[in-house]
């Protein structure tokens, strides 16, 4: 069936890795986006303090269904 989506970009971050950080900003979207259906990992890079790695970031584009009612 045909169709129609829309794409979004997000930043997710955490201290654990690239993976939490995707799904941090996957679960963030999923409580005000309904459909959400792919997403694709676009950049990743973190933050370093005094010489040691505190935060992973990932930046995701996701993608949901438009819904038409």
């Amino acid at each position: 069936m045909p169709g129609t989506y829309k794409v979004i970009r997000l930043v997710g971050t955490s201290p654990k890795g690239f993976s939490e950080a995707t799904q941090v900003a996957i679960d963030e979207a999923a409580k005000t986006v309904k459909g959400l259906a792919w997403f694709e990992l676009k950049e990743t890079r973190g933050r370093i303090d005094d010489g040691r790695v505190v935060e992973y970031q990932a930046t995701v584009d996701v993608g949901f269904k438009v819904i038409h009612e």
